[in-house]
């Protein structure tokens, strides 16, 4: 389906409740983004509620985003994660709508906070403006970005979130930011609150074209940089097995367990001798991770990765993992060639984590939740951490990532902590 259609003149008043800028009838070319802006922008965490894409002045690698298609591809490179369950606010500059700003929340389930919420971006977008660029946009964008629950109705979805497409659009007009286009997004499909005629949006939405396809993922993958996999997806990578092989790995647990249960708690030597050999287990396991073939014809990665760790091995690193010591020197295979291998084997054992030993899965969450903040995976780091405070929510490993990840600091310090740590016990 064709993109929604110009509104018309400045003099008009908008469906989006404020006159339109001479300079914006929903612009078919929205932005510009510089694809060179990889720390700057695309995959820094978001420290606050608001953070400007920095260095995009380079006239000669701007990619150019041709309507809310391309947007829609667009946000998991703009915003480091998959925007599903956000408001995205992205601020406009210029005559050609350059991107250079953009504020995103999670969207409130009680509505009687959708007001302060819509008020306090729009405040925090034209404030983070004024400050980076020295002017307030000249326009902004709004994305609603909300799956309906199984079996659901997305229309119905994008009906209930109207009334706050409309405060963001009333906030930002407040503060004379008209809002040139406000989307819903959900799947493959996407409608607009801003449409002037009854054919804009049919009933079922515009359809979406497949992901990664649009200027924005090409320019992403040239400059190599990780377009973030969809949470949805993310989440069913750390579900526990189920089936025969949950019932091998819970028979390995019950093998292992009181092997390991007494030594780890007893003296100072057995416990130190339990910690050794988890830790030459699991670098033997990542050096197999790392050696294994690549992509196998039927077969997911994840699939792939289970098949490389038999039960008992699984079992025991997992309840190795439990004591500190261990889980702490392990989480040093975080860059370089090993953090991928080492990523993979700790969601690998996320998996394993089966039946009573289900809560044992937050150690190797918050493991792949580090490696994947480390790495630069934000919106992996993201979904593994949350779930490791799931498991137990008084991890405080996990707790302490993940208010570092949340705080905008740079894993640089703890990643020199690491070394220095690792050079410390070498020397001795």
């Amino acid at each position: 389906m064709p993109p929604c259609k110009p509104m018309g003149a400045r003099a008009r008043q908008s469906a989006c409740g404020k006159p339109r800028h001479s300079s914006y009838r929903r612009p078919f070319l929205w932005t510009t983004l510089d694809t060179d802006a990889s720390d700057e922008g695309m995959l820094r965490g978001m420290s606050s509620l608001s953070e400007s894409t920095s260095s995009l002045t380079d006239p000669f690698r701007l990619v150019r985003l041709r309507g809310p298609a391309d947007l829609a591809d667009a946000l998991p490179c703009l915003l480091g994660r998959d925007p599903e369950g956000s408001v995205v606010l992205i601020g406009l500059h210029g005559a050609h709508g350059r991107l250079l700003g953009r504020v995103h929340s999670g969207i409130p389930v009680r509505e009687d906070g959708w007001r302060e919420m819509a008020e306090a971006m729009a405040a925090c977008l034209v404030g983070e403006s004024r400050k980076r660029n020295g002017a307030p946009p000249d326009a902004a964008l709004v994305c609603l970005c909300r799956s309906p629950e199984p079996g659901g109705r997305a229309l119905d979805v994008k009906e209930r979130l109207a009334p706050l497409a409309r405060l963001l659009r009333v906030s930002c007009g407040a503060l004379d930011v008209p809002v040139v286009e406000a989307l819903y997004l959900t799947g493959d499909r996407y409608w607009s609150y801003c449409c002037a005629t009854d054919d804009c949006c049919p009933p079922d939405g515009n359809k979406l074209p497949e992901a990664g396809t649009s200027p924005m993922a090409a320019a992403a993958a040239y400059a190599g940089l990780r377009v973030p996999e969809p949470t949805g997806r993310q989440e069913r990578r750390l579900l526990p097995l189920a089936g025969e092989a949950a019932a091998r790995q819970l028979r390995a647990f019950d093998a292992v367990a009181p092997k390991l249960a007494r030594p780890m708690m007893g003296t100072p030597r057995e416990s130190v001798t339990v910690r050794a050999a988890t830790l030459e287990l699991a670098e033997s396991m990542v050096g197999r991770f790392r050696r294994a073939p690549g992509a196998v014809d039927g077969v997911s990665p994840d699939e792939r990765d289970d098949a490389l760790i038999t039960s008992e091995e699984a079992a025991r690193l997992i309840i190795g993992l439990q004591d500190r010591t261990t889980r702490d020197i392990a989480a040093e295979w975080m860059e370089g060639p090993e953090a991928g291998a080492a990523l993979r084997l700790w969601r690998t054992l996320v998996r394993r984590c089966v039946g009573p030993f289900a809560e044992h899965a937050a150690a190797p969450l918050t493991l792949a939740g580090w490696v994947a903040w480390s790495t630069g995976d934000l919106s992996g780091a993201q979904v593994a951490l949350a779930r490791a405070l799931e498991r137990d929510p008084e991890y405080v490993f996990a707790r302490l990532l993940r208010q570092a990840y949340l705080e905008g600091v740079d894993p640089e310090g703890l990643r020199r902590c690491m070394r220095e740590q690792r050079a410390a016990r070498e020397r001795e």
